[in-house]
């Protein structure tokens, strides 16, 4: 008989998220010290991928954390479907991933430096950079899955000391979610207990636990 898959490790557990200055891309102390020890759990890891209800929140959170601790960061946001990423932190909505995936602009036109806040914002060397996922696309596994963007994803894995990947969620097509968790050091779903299936559609690292 088959032995069962193993149930993923709880990497983290995040405190609920505190009311705060409202400045984009600022975390309070509480989130940054268990964001802390999340990251030297994955310290080897180089690229991580994120996903999971709270998927977003901890994959910004991790690369704050580790563009506060003076490293070389780039955030890439992946979930073409349903973009967020450039209207929580203010920044230009595209071009971005889709544009540079469908061939219509050059790397350098995609990359935007953000310049952290709150706490974090002290210990910071230089912006986090972000790769937001530019104009939705409906139907984005052949580009997720195509050599262009494994190229892109090797790329900045060369050019970062992390790379963190802010992946669709786990409802979304399973071959989307497999082909960017192939791409990465560690795979993390995030989000509250009662949120996360116990069949997850992706090989995980571990669970982050959310407030």
């Amino acid at each position: 008989m088959l032995g069962r898959r193993r149930k993923p490790p709880v990497l983290a557990e995040l405190p609920p998220r505190q009311g705060g200055t409202g400045r984009k891309g600022a975390l309070g102390r509480a989130e940054l010290e268990a964001l802390g020890g999340l990251a030297n759990s994955l310290a080897d890891a180089g690229s991580i991928f994120a996903t999971g209800p709270a998927g977003s929140t901890v994959a910004l959170g991790l690369a704050a954390v580790a563009a506060a601790r003076g490293g070389r960061v780039a955030l890439l946001e992946c979930d073409l479907a349903d973009p967020a990423l450039a209207a929580l932190l203010h920044l230009r909505e595209a071009p971005g991933l889709h544009e540079y995936l469908d061939g219509k602009v050059e790397k350098s036109e995609v990359l935007q430096p953000l310049v952290l806040a709150g706490p974090a914002s002290g210990a910071a060397t230089e912006p986090l950079v972000c790769i937001v996922a530019g104009a939705p696309e409906p139907e984005p596994v052949a580009l997720l899955d195509s050599e262009r963007c494994d190229r892109a994803i090797q790329e900045l894995s060369r050019a970062y000391g992390l790379l963190v990947i802010d992946g669709p969620g786990l409802g979304e097509d399973a071959h989307s979610l497999q082909a960017l968790s192939e791409h990465a050091g560690a795979t993390i779903v995030c989000g509250e207990k009662r949120e996360i299936p116990r069949k997850l559609p992706v090989g995980a690292t571990g669970l982050v636990l959310t407030g």
